[in-house]
């Protein structure tokens, strides 16, 4: 099976969450250069991805093909160690 075979139809909705990222915005960038054309992204002051049902709410409304998670924590080193 090749991997084209598991990809979407480029019209299907894709969330990328954490799109606005490191790794969420190059995979963004990624994927509409691929000619993906709907691409779906949450900022977290729109959607609260530690909030079980509030994240089950928007992913019930955009109902993706597929899920990115590229989403994190940022804080950088102090916040790491």
């Amino acid at each position: 099976m090749s991997s084209e075979t598991l990809l979407p139809s480029q019209d299907a909705p894709i969330y990328v969450a954490g799109h606005h990222g490191l790794v969420g915005s190059a995979v963004w960038r990624a994927l509409a250069a691929a000619g993906f054309t709907n691409l779906v992204g949450f900022r977290s002051s729109e959607v609260d991805l530690t909030d079980r049902d509030a994240a089950a709410d928007a992913l019930a409304t955009v109902r993706p093909a597929v899920v990115v998670d590229a989403a994190a924590r940022v804080g950088g080193i102090l916040a790491n160690s």
